[in-house]
């Protein structure tokens, strides 16, 4: 269970290095225009707000790849990072697009109950 779970936490942080990317470097490029669905102009305007998005993403991996790499001693490392990427899923389904709900949200849920089950 313990293989499981680590590599459900492995997938939610490539989630969160691939929204690094797509937040930090691809945010006015086609696949991150197609990604969030808005216009080159809006994108422009809001590339540097993006951008630190980006960076707190990449915290999130950064943590997650830190709890598995501590081993047993990381479970409430991967808890801690896992019930913040959880929070701020429901909030942006709350507040920006329900799609998060389902990319971001869900697949932190089930890696925090995998971690939390083994």
């Amino acid at each position: 269970m313990t293989l499981l779970s680590n590599i459900a936490v492995a997938l939610v942080a490539l989630l969160h290095a691939y929204f690094l990317v797509l937040e930090m470097f691809l945010w006015d490029k086609p696949a991150g225009l197609k990604a969030f669905g808005q216009t080159l102009e809006a994108a422009k305007s809001s590339k540097v707000l993006a951008a630190n998005q980006g960076l707190y993403n990449g915290f999130l991996a950064a943590g997650l790849v830190w709890g598995i790499l501590l081993g047993g001693a990381g479970t409430n490392v991967k808890i801690f990072f896992l019930v913040c990427v959880l929070i701020a899923g429901l909030y942006g389904a709350a507040t920006a697009s329900r799609k998060i709900l389902f990319v971001q949200a869900m697949p932190a849920a089930i890696a925090l109950l995998l971690v939390v089950l083994s």
